[in-house]
């Protein structure tokens, strides 16, 4: 059925067929054909743009038009048929950014610090327990979402707060942008998917003190509306200095 919806439109003249595109759309939606990409059919795009940020040359975009309604039944059909990767790339072939591919991390143990004298304290190892982390890349039917406790991070935030570990990151599933230079109505979009299949449990925002930051909770709560959901958000908000300025409860 045809409907009017948001969906990817790609300039033919801006772009230059390096694929870097393809692996960012979760979806298999894009292809390069005859040294273009391509929307493989309309149904196989959910519209939400993930693949925006990865086209160097800025050929991709969305717009509404009428298209097919987004198949997610057909997607994973054809996400079945296409084929398996290799570890071998052909020279020829564009190179396709690993960090579209969904991975569950597991948090070094006590004991395996305790094995290895040259790893990190506990205070200082990772927390991060999945892969990716930009919030463009991450599918919301991303496994690591379900049921989760989110952490939603400006990303100039790590630069600036060093215990962001061991104070805030334990724990939940992070994801990270910003609202000045990435797309707000896509980042809209994919929190409001999110917010509707994945089950989150409570949203901590934690935003640097500088105004183009202050962008980022407001888009968490367009989402939680536009998904007509009600979830208990913490906002946080660091100094340049590296500092706690504020948390509050967000009814």
């Amino acid at each position: 059925m045809k409907i009017t919806r948001k969906i990817i439109q790609i300039d033919d003249e801006l772009c230059d067929g390096c694929g870097n595109c393809v692996p960012g759309c979760a979806e298999g939606a894009l292809q390069i054909v005859d040294g273009k990409a391509r929307v493989v059919a309309d149904k196989f795009c959910d519209g939400l743009g993930a693949c925006i940020g990865d086209c160097p040359t800025g050929a991709l975009k969305i717009i509404e038009r009428e298209a097919d309604d987004f198949d997610e039944r057909a997607v994973e059909v054809h996400l079945a048929s296409l084929p398996k990767q290799t570890p071998e790339i052909s020279p020829a072939a564009p190179a396709g950014c690993p960090s579209a591919n969904v991975e569950m991390l597991t948090p070094i143990s006590s004991c395996e610090q305790a094995n290895e004298p040259a790893t990190l304290s506990t205070d200082q190892a990772s927390a991060l327990s999945h892969w990716p982390v930009q919030i463009r890349l991450v599918p919301p039917e991303a496994p690591f979402l379900k049921g989760a406790r989110l952490l939603v991070v400006a990303d100039c935030v790590p630069i600036a707060f060093p215990s962001l570990h061991r104070d805030f990151l334990r724990g939940k599933a992070v994801m990270m942008g910003c609202p000045k230079f990435d797309e707000v109505e896509m980042y809209i979009e994919k929190f409001a998917q999110i917010f509707t299949v994945a089950g989150i449990k409570d949203i901590t925002t934690l935003v640097m003190e500088v105004p183009c930051c202050s962008g980022l909770p407001m888009i968490i709560q367009k989402g939680l509306k536009k998904a007509g959901k009600a979830i208990s958000i913490e906002e946080v908000v660091i100094s340049t200095r590296g500092q706690v300025l504020e948390r509050r409860k967000v009814a």
